[in-house]
């Protein structure tokens, strides 16, 4: 298994999360939306969070960066991004199920939204055992996906 590290992102962080982010996520982002250079770094800079972020770091190097919030009744992952260079090598799995765990001991759900066309991420969650409850957004381009089983029935489409 690979050592990943992490640590809490600062300010200085912030041009390397938006270049993460685009290495990441700009294929998905252009998809549904297209990808505007001045449109995604202002909604970069409303949503940086240093001291809530966190740097993934693995073999001494920044790899991703990780947003958790601590929620009454789940543990809500509201980012993961890996650079490309550091995906398909079990960092991202291991840190959902060290996330899965905490979750499971602490009596509450794991929950998090992903983008439909990101199919990739969509499998790797529910590999590690987690299911589809809703979509939602406009024309339903995000997933809502929880460790609580699905219910009977349709799935909710909001």
């Amino acid at each position: 298994m690979t050592a990943i590290g992490l640590r809490l992102a600062t300010a200085a962080d912030s041009e390397y999360c938006f270049r993460l982010h685009k290495a990441a996520m700009g294929a998905y982002v252009t998809a549904i939306w297209g990808w505007d250079e001045q449109v995604q770094r202002d909604v970069h800079a409303r949503v940086f969070s240093p001291g809530q972020w966190q740097i993934i770091t693995t073999e001494g190097a920044d790899a991703g960066m990780l947003h958790v919030e601590h929620r009454p009744t789940e543990i809500y992952l509201a980012r993961i991004e890996l650079h490309p260079d550091h995906q398909g090598r079990g960092i991202g799995s291991q840190l959902i199920r060290s996330l899965l765990l905490q979750a499971r001991q602490q009596g509450r759900d794991l929950a998090l939204d992903v983008l439909v066309v990101n199919q990739r991420a969509q499998a790797l969650y529910q590999r590690l055992g987690l299911h589809e409850v809703t979509r939602h957004g406009a024309n339903d381009i995000k997933i809502r996906m929880s460790t609580k089983p699905p219910q009977p029935g349709p799935i909710h489409r909001s």
